[in-house]
């Protein structure tokens, strides 16, 4: 948390940000790189949404399309922030384990399709130093470029060294209206004050129907909610990479493109439908304290009811310990929940020429958000 001396409104600046998540904090790393003077308004005293309660996983290469673009972008200002802002930047990559026929093709498909630099694919005598049954995986894909950050840890670092920098934050303070008054000219009003700013980035996640249910209604912005667990290492052991399994083939646009892809969808179908009907993507990164963060589940609604399904919990649990070959201990759970939309991965609206509305609706803010908001501030 970062103490920052609350300013009595109003307050000018080239951008104001509202919204203190990774993509509110990726916009104003960008402008503050580019010399902007910055205000960021936040309603909580700290981020607490689904910038913190993710696997901290930088998924770079199973993207496609622009999703890739904007990762592989994003890819060098994480490692840039890391060491301007000094939190660890993991190049530890990611291995994509494979436990049936089908998936090793999807690998084998993946890594003839990308090459080398992205994909090399790993025989089972290659994987002794993972802590899983190896007696059921096939072979594995290790994807190099791929990062991993503890978010608990990354998010309050860049929050403190945007501060360092000049940017204002004004934390505990809800944004009621934005209006453009044209002319180079953006209020917030909140109940401290308005705020002024010459641009307006309002990026607060699944909350686009707040303050702007139009957006929301036109992209069809529903808020996904994810089952999340940390458990106990197995033995104590470390695990470098992060860790994905078949059913994160049937989630990542990069793995889903392949043609065996198919095949691994029916087999799920048949064997464990499930697990496709919590739309289970099951994988997992490594705490720097040891803990493992194990997930995760998916359910879409556009109000999601208080009450989370065991169900969903004991089948992590399930399908984590068949992966590990032991029983797992539970350290903690937790919902997750970020914005979705069927009509794009990428939200980013303009309900007027200087207020841009941003959302990442798939579920990789931590990936893409650095390679989007430069786009996003070249728009202006």
């Amino acid at each position: 948390m970062v103490a920052v001396q609350q300013n009595n409104p109003p307050h000018t600046a080239d951008l104001v940000v509202v919204g203190a998540g990774i993509v509110g904090l990726a916009h104003a790393a960008d402008a503050v790189l580019r010399g902007m003077s910055v205000v960021i308004i936040e309603r909580d005293d700290q981020a607490v949404g689904a910038s913190i309660r993710n696997f901290g996983h930088i998924c770079i290469t199973a993207q496609a399309d622009a999703a890739l673009q904007y990762a592989l972008a994003g890819r060098d200002r994480w490692l840039t922030l890391g060491r301007k802002a000094g939190f660890g930047v993991e190049e530890c990559g990611t291995t994509v384990i494979a436990r049936s026929a089908d998936e090793l093709a999807v690998l084998e498909e993946f890594a003839s399709e990308r090459g080398a630099e992205q994909a090399t694919l790993l025989p089972r005598q290659g994987l002794e130093d993972l802590p899983f049954d190896l007696h059921q995986i096939l072979g594995a894909a290790h994807l190099p470029l791929d990062l991993r950050v503890d978010p608990r840890a990354a998010v309050p670092a860049i929050t403190a060294w945007l501060a360092t920098e000049g940017a204002t934050f004004h934390w505990n303070t809800t944004v009621g209206e934005i209006v453009d008054e044209g002319r180079g000219s953006v209020v917030a009003r909140t109940p401290r004050g308005d705020i002024r700013g010459r641009t307006l980035v309002h990026a607060t996640g699944h909350d686009v129907d707040r303050l702007y249910p139009q957006v929301a209604e036109e992209w069809q912005v529903e808020r996904c909610r994810l089952q999340m667990l940390e458990v106990a290492p197995p033995a104590g052991r470390r695990i470098d990479p992060a860790i994905l399994t078949g059913l994160s083939m049937l989630r990542y646009n990069g793995l889903s493109a392949m043609p065996s892809a198919t095949a691994v969808a029916q087999r799920f179908a048949a064997d464990a439908p499930e697990l496709l009907e919590v739309a289970m993507n099951l994988m997992l990164t490594q705490r720097p304290d040891g803990a493992i963060v194990l997930g995760d589940t998916h359910h879409h609604a556009r109000t999601h009811l208080p009450f989370d399904e065991e169900l969903d919990a004991q089948l992590l649990l399930r399908e984590g310990a068949r992966l590990f070959g032991a029983p797992l201990t539970v350290l903690r759970r937790w919902r997750g929940v970020y914005a979705t939309s069927p009509r794009t991965d990428f939200l980013v609206a303009a309900p007027s020429a200087d207020v841009r509305v941003v959302s990442i609706t798939s579920g990789i803010g931590m990936t893409t958000s650095l390679g989007l908001a430069p786009t996003v501030l070249d728009s202006f």
